[in-house]
């Protein structure tokens, strides 16, 4: 297992977009300069990786594969935990060719010793990676976001893998079609989120286990901007260029940000959480007292 703090990417040599499965995704924007926007893509990839070694982070980059343009999003790939992965199930047939190619990246991480195994859902259960079942690590348990993309019951089955308490979520729009675009663990304990994705019982449930000072409500530009979708590492945030309101509360609180023009991937509906996966996720002891 990784005790690095490392991020898998994976390369947009194929990246474009070309199909729209959910509300951000614009192929008509696509279409007016494909050439310059692949550019454009590959720019924003290299800024990010450079963003996220500056972060602290070491950076694994996977190859894509033809005809799957999503393959730039491993978020939602798989979830990692203590070495384990448990590989996604992907709802639309769009993204469900990534399955195999992604089960070839994982194997060859395990086959280099990156990971310890890799596992498959039960059959028709739909669970898209971390995109949708984030690890807080302070309270040691999972967030799940259930609803457009992944199965109410894949919550179970990834708490019975990983041995871990997951606490479901219900995402009520499809613009906040997997949970890391609208809900961000922080280091510090606080959760960064947009409460009109959740249903009104998730919002309750929410508010129950999180103290005021440790919500940060998000704002439908922030949302737009795809600032909820960042990568967190101790103090630093990397995250797309974000808005004034949320970069001066992030800073008020401690936090040192590495701002990103995402703009070829947002097209996709996707900011610097969706392009990336953590690989070394432990569930050892975390910074529960930070969130009590």
């Amino acid at each position: 297992m990784i005790q690095t703090p490392t991020i898998l990417l994976v390369e947009p040599t194929f990246y474009d977009v070309s199909y729209s499965i959910n509300p951000w995704m614009d192929p008509d924007a696509w279409a007016r300069d494909p050439r310059g926007m692949h550019r454009d893509a590959i720019q924003s990839f290299d800024a990010l990786r450079t963003a996220l070694g500056r972060a602290g982070f070491a950076v694994e980059v996977a190859a894509g594969a033809p005809g799957l343009p999503d393959m730039v999003f491993p978020a939602n790939a798989a979830v990692v935990l203590d070495g384990r992965a448990l590989l996604a199930r992907f709802r639309y047939p769009q993204r469900r060719g990534e399955e195999a190619p992604f089960a070839q990246i994982f194997g060859a991480l395990r086959e280099r010793g990156l990971l310890d195994e890799v596992a498959l859902l039960p059959e028709g259960c739909f669970q898209e990676g971390a995109g949708d079942c984030i690890w807080d690590a302070g309270r040691g348990h999972f967030w799940a976001g259930f609803g457009p993309r992944s199965s109410h019951e894949a919550a179970t089955a990834v708490s019975e893998f990983f041995g871990q308490e997951v606490v479901a979520l219900e995402l009520a729009t499809e613009q906040s079609y997997h949970l890391d675009v609208c809900f961000c663990p922080l280091s510090g304990g606080e959760i960064l989120y947009y409460p009109p994705a959740f249903s009104e019982a998730s919002l309750r449930e929410l508010r129950a286990r999180l103290p005021a000072r440790l919500r940060i409500e998000a704002s439908a530009d922030d949302l737009r901007h795809f600032s909820v979708n960042a990568v967190n590492l101790d103090d630093q945030v990397v995250m797309t260029r974000t808005t004034p309101h949320l970069r001066t509360e992030l800073g008020r609180r401690g936090y040192q940000l590495h701002e990103v023009d995402l703009t070829p991937f947002m097209l996709s509906g996707g900011g610097a959480y969706c392009m990336t996966l953590r690989l070394d996720r432990s569930s050892g002891p975390g910074i529960a007292a930070a969130a009590a």
